[in-house]
């Protein structure tokens, strides 16, 4: 707890300190002026008290003090809230930066595919959205609740000392409940966790316009409605469950805080008509039970939440301190000279899960084209991603130029890869930022952006668009720019132009990656589309992979894979001579655009 709290404390002097030390500054003066001005009260009443031997002069600047003091402890109440308005935001921006850089930091995908850790990521989301400035409002409620103590509890001792004792018993359990129920509504969070991310699944499948086809053809809404507020119904229940214990405990804690006071109110009550106490004295002892035991039950019911705050700050810490699933920093990346090396190369997505490549051997020589054919679940995507370092071998190696990937740094050898991956995306952002996202370094280069647009000939498309290349392309949101032009959005074929033209843009790179680059193309477009393509590969290593096996057959070597392993390695010539697996693949295909009327 100490730990989660100094880092807590520790972002809030970071983000903004000036901006702390006011509110420290403010909240000190807000538990002072109160207390004072409770005093000057007191004074004041004593003198009206004392009829013709009270000072009328002292008594009117008592009454003037004791108002300034009250509009001083508004104003500083006031500013303070300002300020921890501003320093919270601040300090849930540099935590969202803080989870996200190390979120970004991840090199391969292992961790967005574990389940686990994407519970956890949603549990340090919350947490980072409010656990740092539930804390920090804490200590400074501590800090403001020890001023007004202080401050009250002379007066306690001097009109009638037991009541400091009763107070300070009464509130050991205000203590013991609120944490009790801050551990009920953590556990319950931590416990619903799961139960909240389907409901948000369930959310998007109604809403999202990728889903809403099959949504409104199928007729699923009601479906996942009902699966929505079912999975809803059952976290609120458990959730309505602790409130009703909270109502039942704090209902009993109020009426033992109304005893306590009571029990004060009488034993001054009688003291005044003995005589021994003053009207003021019974204003000013009313005036502390208040604000002592309104500041120690405040106190209290933020330890509970607070306890239950620094609880979920756990998870964002432990998000944070997650050890790099791959080494990021390594070996320089020098240009492709030789090539890119498999060596038995063993891979499988999980423990549990089954082998996907079994020992493959492959040699992608420098500068030639290589293509990857197979059926589905044969490991080709799976063999990109090991390319792109997304992943690790479980066993062998793969070499660039003679040197493990993994001793490279991550950084540059992707700047050395172009890719095109199948499930490519499709980013609500203009048309120009879609297609420079294939190279930050670009992104302002119209020229240069537009040349990769015209070999993926997509160029002129995108010009038409009704602000050109500044164009968003969204069915999210709308263009944020008063007057202008809706967003518009474009179809899949065209999409799929724009990821190559993203992948081209990176015309530097040494490794240029084709992930079915054309299955969501015509047969014109896909044949001029490997025109382009043929001409761009020219003297740079590529990878080919395609169930079309048109669109891989100039490549200069095409490997098979089967079994999780290289079947069969060749040029076309040589595997249909063969006769075994690609050129039964090849077959089966062009028999299904075999037809009598086109001449061969």
């Amino acid at each position: 707890m100490y730990r989660r709290t100094a880092e807590a404390v520790r972002l809030g002097l970071r983000a903004r300190p000036a901006l702390l030390a006011g509110r420290v500054g403010l909240t000190v003066v807000a538990g002072v002026l109160p207390v004072a001005a409770s005093w000057l009260t007191k004074l004041l009443f004593d003198e009206l008290g004392a009829g013709q031997a009270g000072d009328t002069g002292r008594a009117a600047t008592y009454a003037v003090g004791a108002a300034a003091l009250g509009v001083g402890a508004v104003l500083a109440t006031h500013g303070g809230s300002y300020l921890a308005m501003a320093h919270q935001r601040a300090v849930g921006l540099a935590v969202e930066d803080d989870l996200y850089a190390s979120v970004n930091g991840f090199v391969g995908l292992s961790r967005f595919e574990d389940p686990a850790y994407l519970g956890r990521l949603r549990l340090a989301e919350e947490a980072a959205s409010g656990a740092p400035q539930s804390i920090i409002a804490f200590v400074l409620d501590a800090v403001q609740t020890v001023v007004v103590v202080a401050g009250f509890v002379t007066a306690l001792v001097t009109i009638w000392p037991p009541m400091t004792g009763l107070i300070a018993l009464a509130a050991v359990p205000v203590l013991l409940v609120q944490l009790t129920l801050a551990r009920h509504r953590a556990a319950v969070q931590e416990a619903t966790n799961e139960t909240f991310r389907r409901r948000m699944f369930y959310q998007s499948l109604l809403t999202d316009v990728r889903a809403v086809k099959e949504v409104r053809l199928f007729d699923l809404g009601g479906l996942f409605r009902r699966r929505m507020l079912d999975t809803a119904t059952a976290a609120t229940g458990r959730q309505l469950a602790v409130e009703r214990r909270a109502i039942l405990m704090n209902s009993s804690l109020a009426l033992l805080a109304a005893l306590v006071t009571g029990a004060g109110t009488i034993a001054v009550v009688v003291g005044t008509g003995a005589g021994r106490l003053s009207i003021g004295d019974v204003m000013l002892f009313l005036a502390a039970v208040t604000a002592v035991q309104g500041s120690l039950a405040g106190l209290a019911g933020q330890v509970g939440e607070t306890a239950s705050a620094l609880r979920l700050f756990g998870h964002y810490l432990d998000v944070r301190a997650m050890p790099p699933d791959q080494p990021a920093t390594g070996l320089p990346v020098a240009p492709l000279r030789h090539g890119i090396e498999l060596r038995d190369v063993w891979f499988r997505y999980s423990p549990e899960s089954p082998w996907v490549l079994r020992g493959v051997n492959l040699f992608l020589p420098a500068g030639s084209a290589i293509g990857i054919v197979g059926v589905n679940g044969a490991g080709k995507s799976t063999l990109v991603k090991l390319l792109c370092r997304f992943y690790r071998p479980d066993r062998g190696t793969i070499t660039w130029d003679g040197v493990e990937i993994g001793e490279l740094d991550v950084a540059q050898l992707r700047r050395r890869i172009g890719a095109t991956f199948q499930d490519f995306m499709t980013y609500d952002l203009s048309a120009r930022e879609n297609i420079g996202v294939g190279d930050t370094a670009r992104m302002t280069d119209l020229p240069a952006i537009r040349r990769a647009a015209e070999r993926a000939e997509v160029d002129a498309m995108l010009s038409a668009l009704p602000r050109g290349y500044a164009t968003l392309l969204s069915r999210v949101y709308f263009d944020d720019e008063p007057g202008d032009e809706p967003a518009v959005t474009l179809s899949g074929g065209q999409w799929q132009r724009v990821a190559i033209a993203r992948a081209l843009l990176h015309d530097n790179a040494d490794l240029l990656i084709l992930d079915e680059p054309s299955s969501g193309l015509d047969a014109e477009a896909e044949h001029r589309i490997h025109e382009a393509l043929s001409a761009h590969r020219e003297g740079r290593t590529s990878l080919l992979i395609s169930h079309r096996m048109s669109a891989i057959r100039s490549a200069d070597v095409i490997a098979v894979l089967a079994g999780g392993v290289v079947a069969e390695l060749g040029d076309h010539e040589r595997l249909m001579a063969a006769d075994s697996h690609y050129a039964r693949l090849f077959g089966l295909q062009a028999r299904g655009y075999q037809d009598g009327r086109v001449a061969t």
